[in-house]
């Protein structure tokens, strides 16, 4: 059978790839040190806890830093790296797609719905990572503010009127494993679509760009 012919199309935009393996990196570290700070397990004492602080605290910074320029491209970049990405229920076109690529997803589809940016389902699963993102922000913040209070107390020490201290402390730990948990599915996930749609996905990442089929 004849192949379509691969038209090479420019998706993702500098600031989006940027972004993206800035919060790798900046969750990674963000993760190992903050399991050493609820449970210490290297020798070394308060030296090397201070050094454990002092790197999740340079990380968070990043990972806001990030955050803050991915929203900011999401309503300048290109109609992919758009806001509207993330909630495409609000439309009849992107709730058909949500519908028919969750049927992929099921087995009850042999091929995934094509898409050039972000499918449907997977732009609803963003929209919800994006909040466990805030959470964990605010609540990293919240939870610095007892030991460095002032900014921190005035924007984020409300929180401790929803839920006391242990409370935040494990929201801000499962919302790290969660974390943890939605990046083995999303490389999972980009893997198997590369497979299937053959269309570089995983490059994309890197150089921007992806090979879509034109054409049936």
């Amino acid at each position: 059978m004849a192949t379509a012919p691969l038209q090479r199309v420019y998706v993702w935009e500098p600031p989006v790839r940027l972004t993206h393996w800035v919060n790798v990196a900046a969750i990674l570290v963000l993760s190992a040190t903050g399991l050493y700070i609820g449970n210490p397990f290297l020798l070394g004492g308060v030296a090397v806890m201070t050094w454990m602080r002092a790197a999740h605290r340079i990380a968070a910074w990043v990972f806001v830093a990030s955050l803050a320029l991915r929203a900011y491209w999401a309503f300048v970049g290109n109609r992919w790296a758009s806001w509207r990405a993330l909630v495409p229920y609000l439309s009849a076109t992107g709730r058909r797609e949500a519908t028919e690529m969750f049927l992929y997803y099921t087995f009850a589809r042999r091929r995934p719905p094509p898409a050039v940016g972000h499918n449907a389902l997977a732009g609803m699963a963003y929209s919800a990572v994006v909040l466990l993102m805030l959470t964990e922000v605010a609540t990293g913040f919240a939870l610095q503010s007892l030991d460095t209070p002032g900014w921190r107390t005035w924007l984020f020490g409300w929180i401790f009127s929803l839920a006391s201290v242990q409370v935040i402390r494990l929201i801000h730990h499962l919302g790290m494993w969660l974390l943890v948990g939605f990046a083995i599915h999303h490389t999972y996930s980009a893997v198997l679509i590369d497979i299937e749609e053959q269309n570089g996905l995983i490059s994309s990442i890197v150089s921007g760009y992806k090979f879509l089929h034109r054409g049936p």
